[in-house]
């Protein structure tokens, strides 16, 4: 399922009447089905239980990410949290990623613990952790088993495509699915 990615926090159903939609996360019940999203900068997160019988695929920038994408994901997955892997893709890195003070305070007034994801840049700018903003909202929606995060679109050229980075730019794409074979 290809979704219209609009930097927010709405999930739908591969298979659904929703295919195509404007969404930024994708979730997949049936063997065969498909997740994906596309992603330059933003954190792609992978999301299945530890069963193999749902999975999702999550576009999560700093607005989904604070707008609920991924706790809305995992809950979508209708599984206990702690049956829950997570996988963080490649995304702007903590080093790269250069906000202004409006995008900090959104997320500490929805979660004050989310001050420890940020770092002052000067005098009016601030570093985003985007890796620990997911870990952050991971573990408030009870999931403990995150793995990946840590590869940085915008320093690694060789490897990765990144918005900031080089303008018009090319996406990654970030895919799960459900084995048919079972």
């Amino acid at each position: 399922m290809w979704l219209k990615q609009v930097h927010g926090c709405d999930l739908a159903e591969v298979g659904s009447a929703a295919a195509g939609c404007t969404a930024d996360a994708a979730l997949a019940r049936a063997p065969g089905q498909v997740c994906s999203v596309m992603t330059a900068d933003c954190l792609p997160l992978l999301l299945c239980d530890q069963d193999g019988r749902t999975a999702a695929a999550v576009h999560a920038g700093w607005r989904g990410l604070v707008a609920g994408v991924v706790e809305r994901a995992v809950q979508g997955l209708g599984v206990e949290p702690d049956h829950v892997l997570a996988w963080l893709g490649p995304a702007i890195g903590p080093d790269a990623f250069e906000v202004g003070p409006e995008v900090r305070q959104t997320f500490v007034c929805a979660d004050p613990g989310a001050e420890s994801a940020f770092r002052p840049r000067g005098e009016t700018q601030w570093l985003a952790d985007l890796f620990a903003l997911a870990r952050q909202r991971l573990a408030r929606a009870g999931v403990t088993r995150v793995y990946g995060g840590g590869h940085c679109t915008y320093s690694d050229s060789r490897r990765f495509f990144s918005f900031r980075r080089d303008g018009v730019t090319g996406r990654m794409a970030s895919l799960i699915w459900l084995d048919p074979s079972g």
